[in-house]
């Protein structure tokens, strides 16, 4: 236990003294959590459409006010000409358009259909996507009131029309703040960033300077040296974690509604499941720079693949069968459950179990890949 100590307080002092890694650990990750938490969204706020109304009637008036009064709209422009919206377009002034006929008003009331055209620059599929899914919602709430006033005005049970209301309840996330879906996400991109580095980069270091040799020649037991070289990046990790939790709820107000204890338990593993990851990368490469190729790649695999930015749900199957073996995908999905739906360590033992077969798993081939002679 002193040689674990004397170890722990080696890889501290290494730590603090180097004045390059000290903004690397503590200022590089909140700055990435404000940024991509506000940059890394699906919402779209801003939706530049082109309106095309050569109807000029009052129903057409009241579809398109319903569109500007929308804070998700933006109307950069309104014609007759489809060929000068779609010039527009080409130039990517403009993301839809909506083009109404000039008799619009008359075949809606006199033949009870209309039809309208909507046109959605597609580049981006998901972008694209969420257009239509929000023009058809006010286009249904505008068609929704012309069924009500028409049976209003043939007497058609309107009592029975205005009695039909719907009140939506979302639970876990009231507000829809996408931001409360990322953060914890984010979150766990940060520790993994830190903890997977910083061990990938520990051992080779002292190879790169020399010290290996020297501490290979002690009495040092290896599971000595790989507890004194990991462990301050365990709680390294978890300060992160504590540090962006604080971030999360005094900036974005992230409600915590499960227990900390058991988050934080929860990060343990998950953090012994990445350090061991880095460890073993360490033991198979010779420099920095080969660690840090191959952390980037593996990185950038596992967090493409763990469901943060896009639903493993959606993925094809192949794709889910690989997200089985990805640690990150299950520790997101418990911190979301534990943060925003108050899970309890019944809910999330089947990924704990998981988590701690995968944390024996990297572990091992760490420590038996690391040959220590002397």
């Amino acid at each position: 236990m002193r040689i674990i100590l004397f170890l722990l307080r080696k890889e501290f002092l290494q730590v603090f003294r180097n004045k390059s890694m000290l903004p690397l650990i503590f200022m590089v990750p909140i700055i990435q959590l404000i940024i991509l938490v506000n940059a890394a969204t699906f919402e779209m706020k801003s939706i530049r459409i082109f309106i095309i109304d050569n109807d000029m009637s009052s129903s057409s008036r009241s579809l398109i006010s319903k569109i500007s009064g929308s804070p998700f709209y933006k109307i950069v422009n309104t014609g007759f000409s489809y060929k000068q919206a779609m010039d527009e377009m080409h130039k990517g002034k403009t993301d839809a358009i909506l083009n109404i006929p000039p008799d619009f008003e008359k075949k809606l009331f006199k033949e009870n259909t209309g039809k309208i055209q909507l046109v959605i620059n597609a580049i981006n599929g998901t972008s694209a996507g969420l257009i239509s899914a929000y023009t058809n919602t006010i286009i249904n709430d505008f068609n929704r009131k012309i069924i009500i006033d028409a049976s209003q005005n043939i007497a058609v049970n309107a009592s029975l029309i205005k009695s039909l209301n719907i009140n939506y309840s979302f639970w876990y996330n009231p507000e829809l703040n996408y931001k409360t879906f990322m953060v914890p996400g984010v979150l766990v991109l940060l520790v993994t960033l830190i903890g997977f580095v910083l061990s990938s980069m520990n051992v080779v270091r002292e190879k790169e300077i020399g010290t290996i040799e020297q501490i290979n020649v002690t009495p040092i037991k290896k599971y000595q040296f790989i507890i004194g070289k990991l462990f301050p990046i365990w709680i390294i990790g978890l300060f992160e974690l504590a540090f962006g939790l604080a971030i999360g709820k005094l900036l974005f107000n992230i409600p915590m509604v499960g227990s900390l204890p058991l988050l934080f338990f929860v990060a343990s593993l998950y953090l012994i499941v990445v350090l061991g990851m880095g460890m073993f990368v360490s033991t198979l490469v010779e420099t920095q720079q080969q660690a840090m190729l191959i952390s980037f790649f593996l990185l950038m695999i596992f967090i493409l693949m763990s469901g943060l930015f896009t639903s493993i749900e959606s993925m094809p199957d192949w794709a889910q069968y690989i997200v089985k073996a990805n640690p990150i995908a299950y520790f997101i999905k418990i911190i979301r459950l534990i943060l925003l739906k108050g899970a309890g360590i019944m809910e999330i033992k089947k990924d704990i179990i998981i988590l701690v077969l995968f944390g024996i798993s990297m572990m091992s081939f760490a420590i038996i890949r690391y040959r220590k002679t002397s």
